[in-house]
This record gives structure tokens, sequence and C-alpha cells, in this order.
């Protein structure tokens, strides 16, 4: 992104580049004209006199034999190809019709989890926004109906209503827009409250349109339609239970998460399930890692984030120089994350894992091998069987839907090709502030854990017993304002067994 926005900036510059070379041109056309106006008007007035000098025919010839060829020229004359052709160069890396959806897709997805009205980001006025009101971005009529019409290619009937809705409202409020009117607009609105459910709104809807363009084919068809049905409901004589059923349609669609009003809870802050006498139990320390000789003198700060299971927060663990020349090494090869097939094993790209990743391995450079070496030194775990560092790049919108980082029984053969086991624990540095959004949640305990540059989290995946601990089960949530870098480390079981010992209990 940030790369196509400095191509923005070249193309701009490479088109005022063309606008001054075409002004120019024009300039010495109407220069031509405005003289040859002149000669021409007196010329007419006595057309003999004026040929009867023998300097004037020989111009006249002259003008018509050869200058005008030449006018002809420099009209003809193509001062756009250098910006034609470097447009041409970059329009490769443009994003295409799947980048665009889902840029839209991701404001809706924000739109939901951060509860903000259609109004709220048409303006602009994000909460965490630092930028100026002058430089903030807003949404015209085209963009709101562009979001709307994402959706209803979706059947996304919901979201299809809240931006037709906002586009309109745009509209009624003297805003202009050469690609679309209230017709087209109320067109779609009619018929996306009517997939919801809501008769009425949709007849009020389709009678609006029917006043702006009374010949509207679709609209008059629809319009004796809903009347009928609204006949036909009030003969049935439709009882209060029936209209609550018909009110209980609207909404968004329906989710294949369950968990995702708690998450998106989660997402802003609310919902969790801290108790004041469970925080009272929760410290920050200096630790050293039982008198770890590199850490007996200079104890790192680690805090306690959660209590059961324990998350803990390392605090200034990696300097600016370090987390720097991570994103330097991993931007070259950062490409849309993967996730796991459950069923064929196979590595795929899916809608609740929008990032992008990389993975660094210690021998590449030795700052990778000195997180490494650190990770080993304050957890005490083996991470030579550890898989590489994997940096990944939150952009807005970017998330990670609830998921386990383990292995579960349905899938044995998850890390099998590794050789080294189930994932006993994740170290997850995070590498930048981010502005509004980008909390790491745990769904099932009812945790959230923010972002601040510099510190790492860590926390066990299984237990002691190698069962896995499903109260791990975590995401990240989308960014709405801001960029995310994290880098994760997977500790695997392999070399552990003398490190985090099994109890003699198995239920331990």
């Amino acid at each position: 992104m940030t790369d196509l926005l400095f191509t923005e900036k070249d193309l701009v510059n490479s088109l005022k580049d063309y606008i001054t070379a075409e002004e120019s041109k024009l300039e010495q056309i109407k220069k031509w004209a405005d003289k040859l106006d002149v000669l021409s008007a007196a010329a007419t007035q006595d057309p003999e006199g004026f040929l009867g000098h023998p300097v004037n025919a020989f111009k006249l010839m002259k003008r018509l034999n050869t200058e005008w060829g030449e006018l002809e020229s420099l009209v003809l004359t193509d001062v756009s190809d250098v910006f034609i052709s470097n447009l041409t160069i970059q329009r490769q890396y443009f994003p295409n019709d799947d980048d665009q959806i889902g840029a839209a897709k991701a404001l809706m997805r924000l739109q939901d989890t951060y509860q903000l009205d259609t109004g709220t980001i048409s303006t602009g006025e994000l909460p965490g926004s630092s930028l100026a009101a002058s430089h903030r971005s807003v949404l015209t009529v085209d963009d709101c109906y562009d979001l709307g019409k994402v959706a209803y290619s979706e059947a996304d009937y919901y979201h299809t209503e809240l931006w037709m809705v906002q586009a309109l409202k745009q509209l009624d409020e003297g805003e202009m827009s050469s690609t679309v009117d209230a017709v087209t607009i109320l067109d779609y609105l009619s018929y996306s409250v009517y997939q919801q459910g809501d008769l009425e709104r949709s007849l009020d809807f389709t009678k609006r349109l029917l006043e702006l363009d009374p010949t509207h084919q679709r609209a008059n068809g629809n319009l004796k339609y809903f009347e009928y049905q609204l006949a036909k409901q009030e003969k049935m004589g439709a009882s209060e239970e029936a209209q609550t059923e018909e009110t209980q349609r609207k909404g968004r669609p329906d989710d294949y998460l369950p968990e995702r009003k708690k998450y998106e809870r989660l997402c802003r802050g609310e919902g969790l399930r801290m108790t004041p006498r469970r925080q009272s139990r929760l410290f920050c320390r200096y630790f050293d890692n039982n008198r770890h000789p590199k850490y007996v003198i200079g104890p790192v700060k680690q805090e306690d984030e959660w209590d059961r299971p324990r998350i803990v927060r390392y605090l200034n663990i990696v300097s600016d120089k370090e987390m720097e020349k991570v994103k330097e090494l991993a931007k070259p090869r950062l490409r849309r994350a993967t996730i796991s097939n459950p069923l064929t094993g196979v590595l795929e790209t899916a809608h609740y894992r929008i990032s992008k990743s990389a993975w660094l391995g210690a021998f590449e450079h030795p700052v990778v091998d000195r997180i490494n070496q650190r990770i080993e030194d304050l957890t005490g775990l083996d991470v030579t069987t550890a898989e590489d560092l994997q940096v990944a790049n939150y952009g807005v919108g970017g998330q990670y839907e609830p998921h386990f980082d383990f292995g579960r029984k349905d899938e044995p053969d998850a890390f099998e090709e590794l050789g080294t086991g189930n994932r006993i624990a994740t170290w997850l540095l995070y590498m930048s502030d981010v502005q509004a959004g980008g909390a790491t949640v745990f769904t099932d305990i009812g945790a959230s854990v923010w972002p601040r540059k510099g510190t790492a989290v860590f926390w066990y995946n299984l237990y002691p017993s190698g069962e896995g601990d499903y109260r791990t089960r975590h995401a990240a949530c989308p960014v709405l304002v801001g960029n995310k870098w994290v880098s994760n480390k997977w500790i695997h079981e392999r070399g552990q067994e003398f490190r985090r010992r099994c109890g003699l209990q198995e239920t331990d």
C-alpha cells in the first residue's frame, strides 16, 4: 500500500507534466488562431485590394501550402505519450476488482466490529484517528453507493440498506453525483429492505421512486406486488408475534462464527471477565528467569496480563532498531497469510485471516538469531525445534478471527511434516502501536490484550500432559486506525521434555 501511494504520486507528477505540455501546445495554436483571425477579418473586407498587393498574395499561398500543414502536424502531435507510457507500466501493479471489493468488505467489517454508523465512516471521524480535519478523507455519494453495491453482490442486504441510505441522505443534503441518481439508489433500497422482510418500508421507498420516475417499469410492478402482500397480511390478521418475527429477520446476515458477538465485544474492550479480586492477584515484576546469567544484573520487566490461563507480557524486550530491521527483512517477502485446511492439510487463504506474512530464519540475519535466543532465555524453552519467526502485517481492517494455535485431536497431521510435535507455546511480539483496534482477544476466557510496541506476550497452548488448552482460543481484532506489525514464534514440544516436565498427575 505504501508503494502504491508513491506510485500514485509519481503518476500525478507525470500527469502535471502532460497538462503543461498540452497547455503549451494549445497556447501556440491559440496565438496562430488569433493572428489569422485579425488578418482574415481585414482581408475579407476588400479581397481584391488585399490580394492586389503581391506580398499578401505570396503570403496567402505560403500559409495555405506550408504553414497550415505545420499547424495540422502541431494539432496532431500527441504530447501524452510519456504519461500514457508511464501509466501503462505502472498499471500492472494497480489493485484489481478483488482488491477493491476486499477493501469495501474491510470497511463493513470495521463498521460491525466497532459499532460505527455509516455517517461516522463517511465523514472520516473515526475513533483514534489523529489526522487533521483538512487531511481526513470523506466518502462521497458515489463511494457510499459503491459500498452498497459490493454488499448487494454478496446478497448482504443488511449492509446494502445501510450504505444506500447513507448515499441517499448525502444526495438529499445537496451533494452532487455524476454517476448515480436517487432513482437508482431507491431501486436498490426497495429490494434490499424487502429481502429483510420489511414490506412497509419497501413500499415507501418504491412510492418515492415512482414520484421521481413514474414510468419506472420494475418499480410499478413492485408497487402492485408489495400492496398485494400487505393487503394479504392484513386479511390474515397478522398477530404481534408474527410482526416480531418479521422484525427479527432484519439485521446482519447469518454468521458462520458462533462466538461473533463475544469476539466483537472484546475487540471494543467490552465483556472482560476479569473481576476486581482476580485483578488484585496480578502483578508486575523484574524477571530474571531463575537467575539466568544474562538477566541477573539486568532483569526484564514482566507483567501479568491474565491468570487462568497464565498470560504474561515482557516490556522493552526488543529495541526500535531491531524491530525496524525485522520489518526491513520481511517486507520484500510479505505474502497473503494462509491457514492449514483442517480437512486436507493444504495451505490456503481464508476470508477470516486478512494479513500479510513472511518467515525469517535465524541464519538470515544476526538480529533474528538474537531475538530467538532472547525468547529461549526468557521462556526457558528450546527454540531449535520451533518454527521460524513469522512476521505479520495487518493493514486497515486486517484480522484473524478466533482460532487455536495448537493442533486439535481432529487434526492429527497438523504438524506431522515438521516432526517436532504440537505447538506447546506462543510468543507474540508487537512491533508497532495501533491507534485504534487491533487487540488480541481470548474469546473463551473473556480477555483482551492490547498492542504496545516493543512488548511481547507469552502463553502455553498445551497443558504439561500434552493436552490442548482450549481456553487459549484467540483472535487478532480488525485494525480500525493505524498499522499493526507483529512477529510470533511458535514453540514445539520436542526439546522441552526436561525444560517443562510433565506433572505426576495425569490431569496436570
